[in-house]
């Protein structure tokens, strides 16, 4: 059974619970949903695509209030990598985002890095880092595992 996005700040979340609500957030406009998702650090980061790096709580959530203006952000985490440690988590995905054109909705890619870690109030997001991407970046070029023996 999917845990409710809300529940993702409790201790019982996971960075994946944290990661749906994030989007959620996103998707609705909420501000204070999406900034319960962020640590209570000073030095938590995000970086939009084509834009300077936030540092802190004030610079993040001034961006967001920025874009909510303007309406809601639709995007949804596709192709995600993950790396995952007891404390830690990486999720690297294709965010695929829809825009409007002059012809209609259409989907425009960014990939993005959302770091996770483990905190007293349970997990919380201390860095997201998007890149403009294309639709060749749907696309993923990888190499087979590689066992040393």
């Amino acid at each position: 059974m999917r845990k409710n996005p809300l529940q993702a700040a409790s201790l019982e979340g996971n960075a994946d619970d944290v990661e749906a609500a994030f989007y959620d957030a996103l998707q609705n406009g909420d501000v204070d949903k999406l900034m319960s998702c962020w640590a209570d650090e000073d030095e938590i980061v995000c970086v939009h695509p084509g834009g300077p790096r936030l540092v802190g709580a004030t610079a993040i959530r001034a961006t967001f209030e920025a874009m909510f203006a303007s309406g809601t952000i639709r995007a949804w985490p596709e192709r995600v990598h993950k790396v995952e440690s007891l404390g830690s988590a990486v999720h690297h995905l294709v965010e695929r985002v829809e825009v409007q054109s002059a012809t209609g909705p259409r989907n425009a890619w960014v990939l993005a890095t959302n770091v996770y870690h483990k905190t007293a109030q349970g997990w919380r997001m201390v860095a997201h880092h998007a890149s403009p991407g294309t639709a060749s970046d749907v696309q993923e070029i990888a190499g087979g595992p590689q066992v040393l023996h």
